[in-house]
């Protein structure tokens, strides 16, 4: 693992609890460039992927953009589980975790599940892509009742696993789409209407002071 890590999550199957013998180790990450490397005409990289398998890194600031969005996969690495790296920098961040949450997970999760259903074939469904799409409404809905995104998913486990084996019927499938999509469009929910995102600058402020040359700090 790379020193400039500050966070790294297991994500995925493993995470909602949905996995089975054959689930590969879906990891997330979020590592900090030298504050230096930015005042160059060629910036750092927003993400990277590896080392290992499965896995994918955004830069601290990148990450924090896509989180005040209430991009689904980012905010889930905030509340995963499954933590195998944690700096105190790392710490700060999950810390600050409710600061990103906003009524734009409405939107978000709504929108990522609309787009994974344009994506099925219902002549030749990707069951899997199929059992994602409803969990990522089921997490969406959990969201915005109760201020955190549902990420274990035991109570749902045994259905999604059928979803997933392409023993749930086509309209069964889209039927349960529907009853949750319009769930969460009625949902008023508990969020606030936007995020902390002076808390949040605050943070990546501090993380960028705390990574200047000669410092001598690290993540």
């Amino acid at each position: 693992m790379s020193d400039d890590v500050i966070l790294s999550v297991v994500v995925g199957s493993r995470a909602y609890g949905l996995d089975t013998d054959a689930s590969d180790t879906d990891r997330r990450g979020v590592f900090v460039a030298p504050t230096s490397a930015f005042w160059r005409l060629d910036k750092p990289a927003t993400h990277r992927d590896g080392p290992l398998p499965e896995q994918f890194s955004w830069e601290v600031e990148r990450f924090c953009v896509l989180a005040l969005d209430a991009n689904p996969t980012v905010l889930e690495c905030l509340w995963s589980p499954l933590v195998e790296v944690i700096t105190p920098t790392g710490q700060r961040l999950r810390d600050l975790r409710e600061a990103f949450l906003s009524e734009r997970a409405h939107r978000s999760f709504a929108g990522y599940a609309e787009a994974q259903l344009r994506r099925l074939d219902p002549e030749r469904p990707n069951w899997k892509q199929a059992m994602h799409m409803i969990r990522l409404l089921l997490s969406g809905l959990h969201l915005v009742r109760h201020g955190e995104p549902l990420v274990g998913m035991q109570e749902h486990r045994e259905r999604l696993l059928a979803v997933r084996r392409g023993e749930v019927p086509w309209d069964s499938l889209i039927a349960w789409r529907a009853a949750l999509s319009a769930e969460l469009a009625a949902e008023p929910g508990v969020l606030p209407e936007r995020p902390d995102r002076e808390r949040v600058e605050e943070f990546l402020v501090g993380v960028r002071e705390e990574n200047l040359p000669g410092r001598g700090c690290r993540p």
